[in-house]
This record gives structure tokens, C-alpha cells and sequence, in this order.
């Protein structure tokens, strides 16, 4: 039985940070070795990322807070709230995030009606409160009650693939399901100043943003494309457990984002797609590049890199992944569904074009999806 992702939206908080104005700020912080400033803008400098969005109004130099818990613009100093102020953010900011795109995603499928939803499925690794998300979903809508809710938290960037893979199962189970998929991560929430290559990293390329997916085994009705979830898996690297890390502090959440990364991709990337590839009989033996789009989670340049190196991927392959990079930087979860969102806004060549889609995170966990993007007005 098909099951489509009938619409995908996106959204982002309204402060923009400029990569050029936020690493001059990272760069001239208190405590920062010699080594340490010249890597905050090595690090931005190279992350190919122009702007990203944040909640947190404080973290830019227009802002005059009379009670500064993030940045402070008369002394130019990055604070270090305690987690609880984080998260206390995170509970009112992200709930913003997950109606938002919610209605957005619902508001495109105007042959379903809100109760006709029967799952939502949040996911986020940037926060916790309760009651969760997926309650505040239920309840700003107007859905019912009854509706069956689920709370993927603390997965990392590769959680959105989980989420589609459940609403998918969901859908067979039930050919009358409709699951809403909803991804918000506030990851600026726990950006903080060091001299550590890990936490500069994560300063240069983290953001905020949302995106939402309505998933059915309905027939897509209009003109409009839609995703067909065919296959997904699951592969753990036999390394990179060290390199990529996500651990909660007393001063908001620790990122570890080894710089090793991007090398334990390029060894285990063509392994890890092996047996998702082999779902499809059609497909064995072609070059990577024959299949049409490449949805990559843009984790980071280098990542980026890698993977358009070792597949032998063309340039425009990769256009995707490195504009929702550039323009956004690294969401997290929510990520790969901006990407997902940007080649569904291409002009399709055929009625049916294959997707291959991978994001990456703790583990080192790879998850990959193979999809079909389906042009009903061809």
C-alpha cells in the first residue's frame, strides 16, 4: 500500500542571525585563547552558511534586553544561562514552532479534515516539557482528543526518519490514517563560548527551525507533487560512538561534533546505503547519480563534501542540501525536511523521480529513506 507525504511545510522564528555579525561576536569573547578566536572564524568562516534563525531575540546587536540571559550588547559578552532558563525558553518559543507549522501543513491538504488526523507524532532534541507538544498540537488545532500522540525526544538531526517511518507504518496498519509529523529544534537555545573545536563548531552551524508533513495512504488529489515513502533503514557506523554526542549540562545542552565526522561518513556512506539500495531490484548496479535527488542532511560543509565526493554526485545533486545550509544552517531534525521541501519545489522532468534522502547523528547512526517524488499534473 503507497503512503505519501501529502504536504511538507517549513518555518523559522523571526530574528536572523548573520554569520558574518555572529562570528565577530564569538571571536571577541572574554576567555578566549589566541588558538581559540582563530578558530571561531576558521569554523564560521568555512561553515558555507550566510544566515540562520534563532528564538532567542537577545542574540543580536539590535536587541536591548534591560535583563540580558543570553547575550549582553553593551558589553558584547555571550552569557551562560543555566538549563532551566534554557528550556523555559524552549517550552513557549517551540510551542510557537510546532503550531505554526502544524497549521501550515494541515492548511495544504483541503481535502482532509482536522479530525479526520488520527496520529501526531512530535519530535524534538532541543527541549523537554509536559504536558509535550504534541498536546499543545492537539489542543491549538482543535483535533480530537482521541487522536493517538507520540513524542520522539533527544534522537539528534537523524529523527525526522523515524518519524516518517512510523507515520508510514501507522498508515498500512490503518489505510484510514492520517498522521501529522511535526520537527521543531531550537538548537541557538545552548550556544555557548569555548575554546573547545566541538562547542565552536556547534556555534557556527546550529539553528532553529520547524517543519510538518501530513502522511496518508490517500490518494494525493490536485496537481501538486507529493513524496512516496517507499523504503527506509537503519545502519550503525562499527565507529564514531565518540565523535558525535548530545549530552544535557548544567548550563544548557553539550553538542559534541567531533571533527572526524565528516571522515567516518566518507568510509561507511556507500555501506550504509547498501541495504536500503537493495530494496529495489531496479536500481542494482546503477552509479549513485542516476538516481534523480539527493535529499542529504547538510549536517555541514564537510559532510557535504564528502558525500558529493565518495557517490560521485553531481553539483546540482547536492544544490538542495547546501542551500537549506546556506540560508538556514543546521536545524537538526528538522533539516533534511527542509531539503526534502526544496526539491519538491523543483520543476519536475518526469511524472515519477526517485529520492534518496540520509541524515546522520549520535551513534554514529546514519538513517536513509529511498522515496519517489510524484508529479500528478505530468
Amino acid at each position: 500500500m503507497p503512503v505519501y507525504v501529502r504536504s511538507l511545510e517549513t518555518a523559522v522564528p523571526p530574528t536572523v542571525l548573520v554569520q558574518p555579525q555572529a562570528r565577530d561576536v564569538f571571536a571577541s569573547q572574554p576567555g578566549l585563547t589566541r588558538l581559540g578566536s582563530r578558530l571561531v572564524k576558521t569554523c564560521f568562516d568555512s561553515a558555507a552558511i550566510d544566515t540562520r534563525f534563532t528564538a532567542v531575540a537577545e542574540l543580536t546587536l539590535e536587541n536591548h534586553s534591560e535583563n540580558p540571559s543570553f547575550f549582553d550588547p553593551v558589553s558584547g559578552q555571550v552569557l551562560s544561562p543555566s538549563t532551566k532558563v534554557r528550556n523555559e525558553i524552549f517550552a513557549v518559543e517551540a510551542t510557537k514552532l510546532f503550531i505554526e507549522a502544524a497549521k501550515a501543513a494541515v492548511g495544504k491538504c483541503p481535502d482532509i479534515d482536522l479530525l479526520d488526523i488520527t496520529h501526531v507524532i512530535t519530535v524534538s532534541c532541543t527541549g523537554f516539557f509536559n504536558p509535550g507538544p504534541d498536546y499543545k498540537v492537539v489542543r491549538a488545532l482543535g483535533l480530537s482528543p482521541a487522536v493517538q500522540r507520540y513524542h520522539l525526544g533527544f534522537m539528534g538531526c537523524y529523527a525526522a526518519f523515524p518519524a516518517l517511518r512510523a507515520a508510514r507504518q501507522f498508515c498500512q496498519a490503518d489505510p484510514s490514517a492520517v498522521v501529522l509529523v511535526i520537527c521543531v529544534e531550537l538548537c541557538s537555545l545552548h550556544v555557548r563560548t569555548s575554546n573547545d573545536p566541538d562547542t565552536i563548531m556547534g556555534s557556527a552551524i546550529f539553528a532553529d527551525g520547524a517543519a510538518a508533513a501530513v502522511v496518508t495512504s490517500r490518494e494525493p488529489e490536485g496537481p501538486d507533487p507529493v513524496i512516496r515513502l517507499d523504503h527506509f533503514e537503519t545502519v550503525l557506523t562499527p565507529v564514531g560512538e565518540e565523535a558525535m554526542a548530545w549530552n544535557i549540562g548544567d548550563e544548557g545542552f553539550e553538542m559534541i561534533l567531533g571533527t572526524y565526522v565528516p571522515h567516518i561518513i566518507e568510509e561507511h556512506i556507500t555501506g550504509a546505503l547498501e541495504p536500503l539500495l537493495a530494496r529495489d531490484s531496479s536500481l542494482a548496479g546503477l552509479p549513485y547519480r542516476d538516481i534523480t535527488h539527493w535529499a542529504i542532511h547538510p549536517g555541514g560543509r564537510s559532510i557535504l563534501d564528502k558525500v558529493e565526493s565518495k557517490l560521485e554526485l553531481t553539483e546540482e545533486q547536492l544544490v538542495p542540501a547546501r542551500e537549506v545550509l546556506r540560508n538556514y544552517g543546521n536545524m537538526s531534525s528538522a533539516t533534511v525536511l527542509f531539503v526534502l521541501k526544496h526539491i519538491l519545489g523543483q520543476t519536475p522532468a518526469q511524472r515519477e523521480e526517485r529520492i534518496c534522502s540520509m541524515a546522520f547523528g549520535p551513534g554514529l547512526t546514519v538513517e536513509t529513506g529511498l522515496f519517489t517524488r510524484v508529479s500528478p499534473a505530468l
